[in-house]
């Protein structure tokens, strides 16, 4: 299938930003605080880490983790993936009713020093996607081109008013390369090894659909409408609701694409349409502006930051390029 069918080109709540500027020029520019939402019981058969890291992907660590403790690969949870290119804290689970484990101090001659343990204790259940209540961000845009006062402006509109609920570029794979497996998938289940990475291609495909839906409603329909309104995360069964068919029109040309995830083991889903800002603030000084908020489980911080302004990406050296849209 072409990729063009695929355009990530999706539509601002606000009108495109003005302002430009660098994101993650320094790793103290997009911190991640990942906040469970409950406190571990110290007793159980998981033994729960919370870890702060820097540099480091979630999934390399969590192989790291299995290998320090002696345990399987899925044995070992996390409640979501954080950005390698960020200063994060996170916990992870290990299930490990009986044997010990080597001390946690030397985990870092095992992974590095960019990986500190803050707490070991316990807990009764494998931590899962999704499990965390929230996540706490602290972000620095540098080298904004516009001035303070011009940046005000948008600023407190997007604390009034909030953003599109938009699932992260980062979702899709770069160059797209995960609509590209989903699509290649999708067209012959049978020819694509069964362990590949399909989950992974299935949910970016879902968030296209996602997306699509709630760009089209952007261009339509008034943000007071908006706010209270879901959208599809598609899978088997039926559209709810009396827009069901408005959605419908929305799709048209992704027939296959919606056929296909219907029958890979998918249940239709809903998702909120529009994301909350209470609790945003900023700090504007000469160095940029600092951006503090808090975002739900599966929510992005590049929804908000790509109606504050066309972002480039200074920690992606190889292939830098603007989260713009």
């Amino acid at each position: 299938m072409d990729l063009k069918v695929f355009e990530l080109e999706f539509a601002y709540a606000h009108g495109r930003p003005e302002a430009r500027a660098d994101f993650r020029v320094e790793w103290d520019d997009f911190v991640v605080d990942e906040d469970l939402g409950f406190a571990p019981e110290g007793v159980g058969e998981h033994i729960y880490l919370h870890i702060q890291k820097r540099g480091v992907n979630t999934e390399w660590l969590a192989k790291q983790l299995a290998r320090f403790a002696e345990v399987k690969l899925v044995d070992v949870g996390f409640c979501g993936m954080k950005d390698r290119h960020a200063k994060t804290t996170q916990w992870f689970s290990i299930y490990k009713p009986k044997g010990e484990v080597k001390p946690w101090e030397d985990l870092a001659a095992f992974v590095g020093d960019d990986v500190a343990i803050l707490q070991v204790t316990r807990g009764s259940k494998k931590l899962r996607r999704g499990d965390h209540a929230a996540n706490r961000f602290a972000i620095r845009l540098r080298n904004l081109t516009l001035t303070p006062e011009e940046m005000e402006g948008r600023l407190r509109l997007v604390q009034a008013l909030g953003v599109p609920n938009y699932f992260g570029e980062q979702r899709f794979g770069h160059g797209r390369q995960n609509l590209a497996g989903a699509a290649a998938w999708l067209a012959d289940m049978r020819a694509i090894n069964p362990k590949s990475n399909r989950s992974i291609w299935m949910s970016a495909m879902r968030s296209f659909v996602f997306n699509r839906v709630l760009h089209e409603r952007i261009l339509c329909a008034a943000i007071g409408d908006i706010t209270s309104m879901s959208g599809p995360l598609w899978g088997r069964g039926h559209l709810t609701g009396d827009q069901a068919e408005w959605e419908l029109s929305c799709l048209d040309g992704l027939a296959n694409i919606l056929n296909g995830l219907e029958h890979c083991g998918l249940s239709q889903e809903r998702r909120k349409l529009w994301l909350d800002l209470a609790g945003f603030e900023w700090e504007l000084d000469d160095a940029g502006v600092l951006l503090r908020f808090t975002l739900g489980a599966g929510e992005y911080a590049t929804a908000v930051l790509r109606e504050l302004a066309c972002v480039t990406d200074r920690s992606i050296k190889s292939h830098a390029g603007s989260l713009d849209g």
